[in-house]
């Protein structure tokens, strides 16, 4: 009788706030990425240097990830999502005035800005996972596709403020400040966390070090890396590619950008009716193989529309590899922030590598050649995959 009185009441204005925490998550990370080649001009730096100042955000976030856990579970996900909003103003805001000063003060933003990120991702998933068993239905991947709603906006109000020659400072300032206002508001309907997950009896850094010795969460971690990886080169790279590979205008290189979020947003909505029909395991083997093909078309098509087509089969590709790793590290509720934490943590290391790989490759081979790497790492998700299968207990 409780359950059906208090339920609408309770989990959805939860459900919304989740919701808007992913979506200005999106949009603070688009906004940064839609500006990635105008700051690289501006700090005349070649792909291999590009590749070292944006790894500053993944070394800033696997910092974070690694106490995330402790400090969720100390502080909760709504305190944490709203701190981390307010770090993130500052240092989205810094980076947007601090290139004209130079590198340095990029760099320090950055990782200032991954911290801020690392802490806000975790935070957000196991809040999203407590929704999602209030709820009662799988509801993660739309959470997801919530971010990725964010990415999509934020990519369109770039590609629109570099064809009207705003200038980034005011851009991303004003989006900082949007950001983090916006998110402070929204989490004051956040779910308790220890609603759904009872507090840890042994509690503390000791409690969550202990799950990196679990095989199944590390292996669940290998999976996330991989789809992170293609993901989050298509988030730094695509832009860059099109402009430098194909010689397009730099408006046209963001909506690469836009296609490929959107196509990402698009299967993190649709994709929890094939989760639930065929299953974690064969949907996400499926995908890597769409993110391989579409791969190819961009690396290797003979002009910008292909490459646009292959932008939109790997977005789709790879839009439900992190958020599928997100749910199966959550299958237990009562140790979902630490499992969530080490698998966001190994995930991140995608982003980590992944930026000065590209880079120094693209040296080399032009960043667009240097794309087809992904594809190694789409073998590795195949073969890993089978660790995000259900747990017996949470089926």
């Amino acid at each position: 009788m409780s359950l059906t009185v208090t339920a609408p009441v309770d989990h959805r204005p939860a459900t919304r706030a989740t919701y808007a925490a992913f979506i200005w998550s999106g949009v603070a990370m688009a906004s940064w990425a839609s500006r990635i080649p105008q700051i690289r001009d501006a700090l005349h730096l070649e792909p291999s240097k590009l590749g070292l100042v944006l790894l500053s955000i993944a070394a800033g976030s696997i910092v974070s990830l690694l106490a995330s856990g402790h400090i969720v579970a100390r502080f909760g996900s709504r305190k944490t999502v709203a701190v981390m909003a307010a770090l993130l103003m500052v240092a989205l805001a810094g980076a947007a005035s601090g290139y004209h000063l130079g590198v340095a003060p990029v760099v320090a933003s950055l990782l200032l800005f991954g911290f801020a990120n690392g802490a806000w991702d975790v935070a957000m998933n196991v809040q999203g996972a407590v929704v999602e068993r209030a709820v009662g239905r799988s509801i993660m991947a739309r959470f997801h596709a919530g971010f990725s709603v964010g990415t999509v906006a934020g990519a369109l109000l770039g590609a629109a403020m570099v064809a009207l020659h705003v200038p980034v400072t005011l851009h991303l300032t004003l989006t900082a400040l949007v950001v983090g206002a916006s998110t402070a508001y929204s989490v004051r309907n956040f779910m308790p966390d220890g609603a759904s997950e009872p507090a840890p009896a042994d509690g503390g850094l000791k409690h969550t070090l202990r799950f990196w010795r679990e095989p199944r969460t590390l292996l669940v971690g290998v999976f996330v890396l991989a789809f992170a990886f293609a993901e989050g080169t298509g988030i730094d790279w695509i832009g860059i590619a099109v402009i430098d590979g194909y010689k397009a205008p730099a408006a046209v290189g963001t909506l690469a950008f836009a296609v490929f979020l959107a196509a990402m947003t698009v299967g993190r909505w649709f994709g929890p009716n094939l989760l639930d029909r065929y299953g974690r395991v064969p949907v996400v083997r499926a995908l890597a193989v769409l993110t391989v093909a579409g791969l190819l078309l961009f690396v290797f098509g003979p002009n910008t529309p292909i490459a646009f087509l292959g932008a939109l089969l790997w977005g789709v590709g790879t839009s439900l590899g992190f958020p599928v790793g997100m749910s199966a590290a959550s299958d237990d509720p009562a140790y979902a922030a630490p499992r969530v934490s080490v698998v966001a943590s190994i995930g991140y290391c995608a982003f980590l590598g992944g930026p000065p790989l590209i880079g120094f490759l693209g040296d080399h081979i032009t960043v667009v050649r240097a794309l087809a790497a992904v594809a190694v790492l789409m073998a590795v998700a195949s073969l890993a995959a089978g660790a995000v299968r259900p747990l017996k207990a949470a089926e």
